[in-house]
């Protein structure tokens, strides 16, 4: 099988992501140079970042002499539309974010500090090889090539005793839900005898004898996304993982690696049956389940955000309703696909600008690395008073993670809502309102504690005294927060240009 010159240039974003990783790696054995690894990384992403938009209005010509724009297939393996452009895009803002961040938080790490930046930069190949997957094999392959490098970096700074153990169990858990993944797979392999997405799609929806087969295997695949995303009762790794892995790379860990594995899921649920009127009658029991997984998620995320202390946990159990929030939606598309995926992608901008921007936060107050990350709410009880701008960055990130109007959290609420209604699913509705309500609370009570001028905190602040490159990339997140959230359209018609081509 042979690839095509234009389809090499359809695959551009990928090569160029995976060749900011080859240069980075051979810029280590010439010579190690903290700055000179950081800056490459964070370049190449943004040049592949340029690509997007270049490949996305680029025409190519076809065998008839025809132009077209894209979608355009790389052998069976790889779709490459707008679909996967514009997650690929959210995947590459997530991993300069976190390069960004990283690089004042590495200052104090007395260990090698560029394999961190090699290690990253696999991490985001994965994930926007995850973005274009349009088989089994290149999924597969693109949530490995996501997940084995996140070991590396979750346990980064091994001698913390709570580190290791962060990497062990999301090494171990990973490890599980690569295995249900698999199974998964083999068992709609043995059903469809393809592992492409279409095909499997196509023949679930022709057949109806082996149906507890085809429930089985898609099945034992929500339980493997499930760990990967997780979604309750796979939950149990995040907040320990979030609380004990480096604060930039909880913010990867949160984002990128999220919004990558949610990707193609909605792949998945496009090309299956599942996501039709007309599949079949038997996959009504999977939407249930997915649904009864969504509305746990979300009350279990916000019910155990109540009691925390740390900031890294709270983010952590608030992310686990946030992915419940988008599997509500994920279980609406079977009425209205499209609202159902531009519902989704808006959420997703949403939630990768809040999250990247409060992890952010919690990256530049832990800066440079001193033994432990200042995630405890001490550590940010009266931060008005010492960096306001620090502490407005994380307001914004706060209320849009609550969906307060004027954020662009609010918008994405109000979407997910929307779909849900309009697929009238009333019960899920009830779940998103629930769980908004429960999540208002520990979130103003975190803000609120930002502006106390409690005297037993008043030296507590251990950051930088200096502004930073991670903190003027907080604040272009909070800027662009409040600002989409007052002017949404442009990241309407965005997510609304981008999947309408998409089945």
């Amino acid at each position: 099988m042979t690839i095509t010159p234009l389809e090499l240039l359809a695959m551009l974003p990928l090569i160029l992501v995976g060749l900011t990783a080859v240069i980075v790696m051979l810029s280590i054995a010439w010579r190690r140079d903290h700055l000179t690894s950081a800056a490459i990384t964070v370049v190449g992403f943004l040049l592949t970042l340029v690509s997007l938009i270049w490949v996305y209005g680029y025409t190519f010509p076809t065998e008839l002499g025809e132009e077209t724009l894209l979608p355009r297939a790389v052998t069976s393996l790889l779709l490459v539309d707008g679909f996967a452009l514009f997650y690929s895009g959210l995947v590459l803002i997530a991993g300069m974010g976190t390069a960004i961040f990283a690089y004042h938080w590495l200052d104090g790490f007395n260990d090698n500090k560029e394999e961190f930046y090699l290690l990253l930069t696999i991490a985001v190949t994965g994930g926007v090889l995850l973005g274009m997957s349009n088989h089994m094999a290149s999924m597969f392959i693109g949530i490995e090539l996501i997940s084995i490098p996140l070991f590396g970096l979750v346990a980064y700074t091994f001698e913390r005793s709570r580190t290791l153990e962060a990497g062990i169990k999301y090494m171990v858990l990973s490890a599980a839900a690569s295995s249900f993944l698999l199974f998964g797979i083999a068992l709609l392999y043995a059903e469809s005898g393809s592992l492409s997405f279409s095909v499997v799609g196509q023949s679930l929806a022709n057949s109806s004898v082996h149906a507890p087969l085809i429930l089985v295997g898609l099945g034992m695949m929500i339980v493997g996304f499930g760990f990967k995303l997780s979604l309750f009762p796979f939950q149990l790794w995040t907040p320990d993982v979030y609380q004990g892995a480096p604060a930039p790379v909880a913010a990867f860990l949160a984002t990128g690696s999220k919004i990558a594995i949610f990707a193609v899921l909605v792949r998945i649920f496009l090309e299956a049956p599942i996501a039709h009127t007309d599949g079949l009658a038997q996959t009504d029991t999977l939407l249930v389940v997915v649904g009864v997984i969504a509305v746990a998620s979300i009350l279990f995320g916000n019910l155990l955000a109540l009691t925390q202390k740390s900031a890294k946990r709270l983010l952590g159990y608030s992310s686990i309703a946030h992915m419940g929030y988008l599997l509500v939606t994920l279980v609406a598309m079977r009425v209205d696909a499209q609202l159902a995926q531009v519902t989704i992608a808006i959420y997703l901008v949403s939630y990768l600008l809040a999250s990247l921007g409060a992890f952010g936060v919690v990256s530049v107050i832990s800066s440079p690395y001193c033994g432990d990350d200042q995630d405890d709410f001490s550590a940010f009880r009266g931060l008005f008073w010492h960096k306001p701008v620090l502490a407005l960055v994380m307001t914004v990130m706060l209320l849009s993670l609550a969906g307060i109007p004027i954020t662009l959290g609010f918008i994405g609420k109000f979407y997910a809502i929307l779909s849900v209604v309009y697929a009238e699913l009333w019960w899920l509705t009830g779940a998103i309102v629930v769980g908004s309500a429960l999540g208002l609370f520990y979130y103003l009570r975190f803000m609120a504690s930002l502006y106390s001028r409690d005297a037993e905190h008043a030296d507590r602040y251990t950051g930088p005294e200096k502004m930073t490159l991670g903190t003027v990339f907080a604040a272009v997140c909070a800027i662009a927060v409040i600002v989409f959230g007052l002017w949404p359209q442009p990241i309407i018609n965005i997510a609304t240009l981008t999947m309408a081509a998409v089945n």
